[in-house]
C-alpha cells in the first residue's frame, strides 16, 4: 500500500487486500458495517472510506484467547470503531461483489477503539431515511458510499482543475470574503462591523471586480476555487453558499477564452467518466431561443420549436388570433397516449414549473386521423398544415405523435415553452445518459425590467457590449427600447440541458463603463460609491480581459449523474438554508448584539413560545 496510508492503527486499509495477500499479517482499522454470529464462528465486515473486508473470529474452545475474541466479535454493534490483526487467508465462497471479495482475514486480536450508540438509519448505499434525518446526521450519511464517492469526485475534479490551470501558467490567487454591498444581483449576505458601528460587510456573490483588478494588476491569469453567497430562492441546484471556479485572462478575445476552458472541461470529464467531447457546438443565444425556447437547451434530443404564427390564425380561435406569437413543438410518441393522459399534460404545462399559459394539442393517431383540444375552431386540412410545419425540424411529426401549441408575447412564451422542453425530456426518458456540450454566445445585454421601469444587466454591469454594438450603445438614451438589441460579449458552457459555466469579456476602460452604469439607472454619485474603485483602476492602463466561472457543485452533479448538487456539498443547507445538524442560522445573545450595535424586531425563541403558551425548546 502507499506508504502515506500506514499508519500506527492500520497496515493496511479495508479496501486494500487481494489474493495475493494471502499469507500476511495484517492491521486493519474501521467501523463495524454488520457482525454475524454462526455458533461455531462470527463474521464481521470492517469498512473504511477505502472498502470493507470480512474479519472471521473462530470459536475454539481450546484456545482462552480465542474465545473471548469470539465472545467481544458477539458484542460489536454496528458502527463500532474497531481495530484488528490477524492473517489473510483465501476465502472458499468467494464475493464477486466486492474488490476484496477473494480474501479475509482470520482474527488473532481485537480491540474496541469506541463504541456507538445505534445509528438513526442504516449505513449502506440505499437507505430509507428521510432527506431531513440525513441532512441532521450528515456525519453518518457521509459514511455512506454515495455521498462518500461524490465528495471524492469533487476532490478529483478540483485536482484535476489546479493541475490543468497550473500548467497553463494561471495563477491561484484568494480575494476577500468580507466585502462591499452592491445593488445589482441578487441579495446580499450582510456582516455587521463590530469596529465600524452602523456599517456592514457582505459576502461575495462571486470575486468579479477583485478578478478584474488582478488584470489590472499584471497577473495576467487568474484562478480561484472560491465560496460565493447569494441570499435567493433555492432548488435542487441552489444553495445559499456554492464553489465557483473563477477564472480570468488578459489580452484575450471570446474565441482564446473559450478554447482555454473548453479545453479544461474535456479534460475533466475525459478523467473523471472517461467521455471525449468532440469539439463543442457554437449557438447564438437568439438561435438557442427560435430553436428550443431557452438558453441552457439540452442537445441530447431535438423536440424544437415550431413557429406557426403565420398559419395558425384568422379561425376565429381567439387565443390564437390575439397573441403575438403561437409556436408548436412535436414531444415523439405522445400520441398513442390515452387522452386522459395527454390532458394532464395541461396541468403540467401551465403549472408553477413551466408558466405557459394554455396549452392546445393535436393528436396524430396511428390510422391517420386528428384529435384536438381545440376541435370545433380546425380541420383536418389545417393539421396538416401544422403537420408539415413540424416535419421541417429534426425528428418531423407524424402518425402516434402529439404536437402541443403555445401562444402569448414571444420572449414569455419562449421561455415558458423551453421550460416544458426540459421536463419532457425528462419525463420521455431522453435526458438520462450521455453527455452533450455547446457553448452559448452574444446574449443581450440589457433586459427590461417592468417593476423598476428601466434595463437591468442581463449578466453583469461589467460585460461588455458587443464590438459591433459599442458605438450604438453610447449614442441611445437609458430608456431608449433600441438597447434591448445591444448584444453582450458573453458566454455560457451548457452541458445537458445545464449552464455549468459563464462569462464575457468585461469593459477595461472608464468612459464605457460609466456609460453601462448610466444606462442601468445609476447616478454618477451612486456609481461613484459603489464602484469608483474599479473605474479609478481604469485610468492606470487596464488591459483587456475576459473571464469566466463555472458552478463546480453543478459541474460535479452532472459527472456525479445526480440531480441535486446537495450530494456533492459536504454539509449543504435544506431549503429554507438552514443547517440542521449545526442548527444555524441561530440567534445571538443580546450582548453580541449591543457590541455590534444592531437591533432586531424579531422576539427570542424564548418569548415567541411563551407568547404561543409553550416552552422554549431544550438547548
Amino acid at each position: 500500500m502507499a506508504a502515506s496510508l500506514r499508519t500506527a492503527q492500520r497496515t493496511h486499509t479495508c479496501g486494500e487486500l487481494r489474493a495475493a495477500d494471502v499469507g500476511l499479517q495484517v492491521t486493519l482499522s474501521g467501523w463495524v458495517q454488520q457482525s454475524r454470529d454462526m455458533n461455531h464462528f462470527s463474521f464481521v465486515d470492517i469498512r473504511d472510506r477505502f472498502g470493507i473486508t470480512q474479519v472471521i473470529f473462530p470459536k475454539d474452545d481450546a484456545d482462552e484467547a480465542g474465545l473471548a475474541r469470539y465472545e467481544a466479535s458477539k458484542k460489536l454493534g454496528r458502527e463500532f470503531v474497531i481495530k484488528i490483526s490477524g492473517k489473510v487467508v483465501e476465502r472458499s465462497n468467494k464475493n464477486k461483489n466486492r474488490d476484496t471479495g477473494d480474501i479475509e482475514v482470520v482474527a488473532d486480536s481485537l480491540e474496541v477503539l469506541n463504541s456507538s450508540s445505534t445509528p438513526p438509519f442504516k449505513i449502506e448505499d440505499v437507505t430509507d431515511a428521510q432527506e431531513d434525518t440525513r441532512m441532521r446526521f450528515r456525519y453518518l450519511d457521509i459514511r455512506r458510499n454515495p455521498i462518500k464517492d461524490a465528495l471524492l469526485l469533487r476532490n478529483k475534479v478540483t485536482r484535476l482543475v489546479r493541475n490543468y490551470l497550473g500548467d497553463a501558467e494561471f495563477c491561484e490567487v484568494e480575494t476577500p470574503v468580507l466585502i462591499k454591498s452592491t445593488p445589482e444581483g441578487a441579495r446580499d449576505f450582510v456582516v455587521p462591523s463590530r469596529m465600524n458601528p452602523g456599517q456592514f460587510y457582505a459576502l461575495p456573490q462571486s470575486p468579479q471586480t477583485f478578478k478584474q483588478l488582478l488584470m489590472v494588476g499584471g497577473l495576467d491569469r487568474y484562478f480561484q476555487i472560491v465560496k460565493c453567497f447569494r441570499d435567493e430562492e433555492l432548488r435542487a441546484d441552489r444553495q445559499p453558499e456554492f464553489t465557483q471556479i473563477d477564472c480570468e485572462m488578459s489580452f484575450v478575445s471570446q474565441d482564446d477564452v473559450l478554447s482555454m476552458f473548453e479545453g479544461l472541461v474535456r479534460h475533466i470529464f475525459k478523467e473523471v467518466v472517461g467521455h471525449e467531447f468532440p469539439p463543442f457546438e457554437r449557438m447564438e443565444y437568439s438561435e438557442a431561443m427560435d430553436r428550443f425556447g431557452i438558453d441552457k437547451p439540452d442537445r441530447r434530443y431535438d423536440m424544437e420549436l415550431v413557429d406557426i404564427t403565420d398559419c395558425a390564425k384568422g379561425f376565429n380561435f381567439k387565443l390564437f388570433d390575439d397573441a403575438e406569437y403561437v409556436v408548436g413543438m412535436t414531444l415523439k410518441g405522445v400520441g398513442e397516449w390515452p387522452t386522459k393522459k395527454v390532458k394532464e399534460l395541461e396541468k403540467k404545462a401551465t403549472g408553477q414549473e413551466c408558466g405557459c399559459s394554455a396549452l392546445v394539442w393535436m393528436k396524430i393517431n396511428k390510422d391517420g386521423s386528428f384529435d384536438c383540444s381545440a376541435k370545433k375552431f380546425f380541420t383536418d386540412d389545417q393539421y396538416k398544415v401544422w403537420m408539415a410545419k413540424a416535419a421541417e425540424k429534426p425528428g418531423g411529426c407524424g402518425a402516434g405523435d402529439l404536437f402541443c401549441m403555445f401562444s402569448g408575447p414571444k420572449l414569455k412564451t419562449q421561455e415558458a415553452v423551453g421550460k416544458f422542453r426540459h421536463v419532457m425530456g425528462t419525463e420521455l426518458g431522453l435526458r438520462k445518459e450521455g453527455y452533450r456540450a455547446l457553448w452559448v454566445v452574444n446574449f443581450p445585454m440589457l433586459e427590461w425590467d417592468e417593476d423598476d421601469e428601466r434595463f437591468v444587466a442581463k449578466h453583469h454591469p461589467f460585460t461588455s457590449p458587443w464590438t459591433d454594438d459599442i458605438e450604438t450603445m453610447t449614442r441611445l438614451d437609458k430608456k431608449d427600447p433600441k438597447l434591448g438589441d445591444i448584444r453582450a460579449n458573453a458566454y455560457d458552457m451548457v452541458i445537458n440541458g445545464v449552464e455549468v459555466g459563464g462569462g464575457s469579456v468585461r469593459i477595461f476602460n472608464r468612459p464605457l463603463q460609466e456609460k453601462v452604469f448610466e444606462v442601468l439607472g445609476f447616478s454618477k454619485e451612486d456609481a461613484q460609491a459603489q464602484f469608483g474603485f474599479l473605474m479609478g483602476a481604469f485610468e492606470y492602463g487596464a488591459p483587456p480581459h475576459a473571464g469566466l466561472a463555472f458552478g463546480l457543485d453543478r459541474l460535479c452533479t452532472i459527472l456525479g449523474g445526480k440531480t441535486s448538487i446537495r450530494d456533492f456539498i459536504a454539509f449543504p443547507k435544506n431549503n429554507m438554508g438552514r443547517d440542521t445538524m449545526i442548527e444555524s442560522p441561530s440567534e445571538i445573545t443580546d450582548k453580541q448584539l449591543a457590541e455590534l450595535s444592531i437591533a432586531t424586531k424579531v422576539a427570542p425563541a424564548a418569548e415567541k413560545g411563551a407568547a404561543a403558551g409553550g416552552y422554549p425548546a431544550a438547548a
